[in-house]
């Protein structure tokens, strides 16, 4: 058949943006349909100004603490307007630069603009402005993202909320600002807004925040947030959200009892959903859940020439997966390489001061699987970077095999922890062992060196009295027996 174009692809966020780029370097006619404006969530409404918003909050943070560093106190004035405004001039600074629709067209990508739809499985509908096209494509890229989720709570269509799709749109600092979310959105903006000055409290229905990750580090984390003013109602379950004196009242049920929260602003930071409403999959056979599009390890859907990427395939909704899912689905596409998706070292990082980063597998995956393992720790008090800079919260903890010392999972909370969490997600891609982290030269004084020392601490723990006192038989040493003792950290 002869189709209008080789490839057509429906989003242009960092999965089809990806995509796109990718086919048109494999020489395939490509298109690409975005409804909004490229760049998707990670420029708009995610990555970028939140990363950005966070910067601002660390400044305000350090200059009330300056004193700690023998710093004269200055007053603090947050200027939220301008604060608000360096948000938006870096979110343009980013799609001029990277996501603009004259990138992509000077590569040959028709760059199309509107909602697009199935007609059937090799058959685009763009409409745009009350007009309608149709296109055929002999593969189509389903890259179409996700959206922020709001449960269905009582009251709360009468209420103006907030998600990370608004919250970075108002010109006013809260003074009191309702969370309800403990997760990696809810976290992050928890301690930005209480840094720039507001009163915030967040609203989760388990018993620590940060549900997929390690309890302890999450909880470490919890605790140093609420040192900095941030309150917690937990175990918590939202029953309605109403208007009262002209605020807003979310009224929760802890523990059997009702407790009413009152704030001035409500971000429901409470998940995203899969944009699979509008493109009309029944038309090409495509199935899909409320998940998403189940795909292959390729990223191929139950249709064979029909691939889905990023957010809306369900799996992990961070950007640098959507790249992924898109390198490996456009090569096992285009060029018939059997590349598949790695599931096993995908790291996350939640970008509050410490950061809480994880690779690989997690403590209870592996206790589920009956995997024997050994966990390092190493604190970051014993980081000499971080104690030059007062910067001593925070653990390392490292899932490794005893014998070979090979690296199952890694936790970090700490500063810096998402940069130690890429060095362990290149050791596990590539079979690099503990063994090797600890003799690998790492420069001194860095946060990375505490990745060697959390390293040195397998070589530590084989250190049994029986192995010195052999060899101070073969030896002739006469020195200390020194074995190591559980839970010792050197």
């Amino acid at each position: 058949m002869s189709y209008t174009y080789d490839v057509i692809v429906i989003g242009g966020g960092a999965a089809g943006l990806t995509a796109s780029g990718i086919a048109a370097n494999f020489g395939a006619k490509t298109m690409m349909i975005e409804r909004h404006r490229l760049g998707g969530d990670c420029t708009w409404t995610g990555c970028v100004p939140s990363k950005a918003i966070l910067k601002a909050a660390k400044v305000a943070h350090y200059i009330r603490e300056a004193a700690a560093y023998g710093i004269v106190e200055q007053p603090l004035e947050v200027d939220f307007a301008k604060v608000i405004g360096r948000v938006r001039h870096i979110r343009e600074e980013v799609y001029q630069d990277a996501d603009s629709p004259e990138i992509y067209e000077k590569m040959g990508i028709d760059v199309r603009s509107g909602q697009a739809s199935f007609v059937d499985a090799h058959t685009i509908e763009l409409a745009h402005e009350g007009t309608s096209e149709r296109f055929s494509g002999r593969f189509i890229v389903i890259a179409a993202g996700a959206s922020a989720f709001v449960p269905p709570i009582e009251g709360l269509q009468d209420v103006p909320y907030l998600t990370n799709e608004s919250l970075f749109e108002i010109n006013e600092l809260p003074k009191r600002l309702a969370i309800v979310g403990g997760g990696p959105i809810g976290t992050e903006m928890s301690q930005a807004f209480a840094r720039l000055g507001s009163q915030v409290t967040v609203i989760d229905q388990g018993p620590v925040i940060m549900s997929k990750d390690d309890p302890e580090l999450a909880g470490m984390l919890q605790q140093h947030l609420q040192n900095e003013g941030v309150r917690y109602v937990m175990n918590a379950g939202v029953k309605r959200v109403y208007r009262q004196n002209g605020h807003i009242a979310i009224e929760a049920e802890v523990g059997g009892r009702s407790t009413t929260i009152e704030a001035d602003a409500l971000l429901m930071a409470t998940g995203r959903a899969a944009n699979v409403a509008g493109l009309n999959l029944e038309a090409a056979d495509v199935k899909y859940t409320n998940r998403g599009i189940p795909v292959n390890e390729s990223g191929r859907t139950n249709v064979k020439h029909i691939y889905a990427i990023g957010d809306i395939a369900g799996r992990y909704q961070f950007t640098h997966m959507s790249e992924h899912m898109a390198k490996v689905a456009m090569t096992r596409m285009l060029l018939k390489v059997p590349m598949k998706i790695d599931m096993k070292h995908v790291p996350w990082v939640t970008f509050t001061e410490p950061e809480l980063g994880h690779v690989g597998a997690t403590r209870e995956e592996l206790k589920k699987r009956g995997v024997a393992y050994e966990e390092y720790r190493f604190p970051y008090t014993k980081v000499d970077r971080a104690v030059t800079e007062g910067e001593t919260t925070g653990l390392i903890k490292v899932y490794a095999k005893a014998f070979s010392g090979k690296i199952l999972g890694v936790d970090i909370l700490g500063i810096s922890a998402g940069e130690l969490i890429g060095e362990y997600a290149v050791a596990m891609r590539n079979g690099i062992s503990l063994r090797q982290i600890a003799d690998t030269i790492h420069p001194y004084p860095t946060y990375a060196l505490g990745a060697r020392r959390a390293a040195d601490q397998w070589y530590v723990q084989k250190q049994s009295a029986g192995f010195v006192k052999l060899l101070q038989f073969l030896f002739r040493y006469k020195g200390q027996v020194n074995a190591y003792v559980p839970g010792t950290v050197v």
